[in-house]
């Protein structure tokens, strides 16, 4: 299933920055999809534990993780900001230069990024927001799928991403683009008791 658009205009950054805070938007080749309200409370408990481990294991590294909303402007070339056509906030980031941070979030492609997928925008994820990671260069993607309890991994092979890599939600999972991180899902919320393990 597909996001609601905005509408069928084409708009760039500068349009972004002048809708009211209350409604959330992504901005991807011009056109403004509508967020869902906010998500369900598995899906916050989800991305709270993978930001809380990474957020940790990153402690005294030159790498900084945030978690949504954050916005991350991902332009085609050298256009001004304005001129942006493309606008996400992914559930958790990594960026590891920290020249592409300013006040406004992020310009320029995160080293990771996270998305936990739900019923109501895996879609979206799964195709036009990972064409658009992909095309911008974030180097690593995890799609998160809390309900199968698997995790879809793509990583960059030249300039595009080579075939994923599927894992079940147990035990630990390493980041490939940030050494000494891994995910540990034993303690990630959502687990099935032990006995139906």
């Amino acid at each position: 299933m597909g996001l609601p658009r905005r509408d069928t205009a084409y708009h760039t950054y500068a349009d972004y920055l002048t809708w009211p805070e209350d409604v959330r938007y992504e901005l991807i080749d011009g056109i403004a999809y509508l967020m869902r309200p906010a998500p369900v409370r598995a899906h916050q408990e989800v991305v709270g534990e993978i930001y809380f481990q990474v957020h940790g294991a990153l402690e005294g590294k030159p790498c900084r993780a945030y978690v949504a909303p954050f916005d991350v402007r991902l332009p085609k070339g050298n256009e001004a900001d304005e001129q942006v056509d493309t606008v996400v906030q992914p559930d958790v980031l990594v960026v590891c230069d920290e020249s592409k941070l300013d006040e406004r979030g992020m310009r320029g492609a995160p080293d990771w990024v996270v998305e936990v997928l739900s019923p109501a925008s895996a879609g979206h994820d799964q195709t036009v927001k990972l064409a658009a990671y992909e095309r911008a260069g974030v180097a690593e993607v995890w799609l998160v799928h809390p309900t199968d309890r698997v995790v879809t991994v793509y990583r960059l092979e030249g300039r595009a991403y080579g075939r994923p890599s599927i894992h079940e939600m147990k035990d630990s999972l390493a980041v490939h683009v940030l050494p000494g991180v891994r995910i540990d899902w034993e303690r990630v919320p959502g687990r099935p008791p032990a006995a139906e393990r």
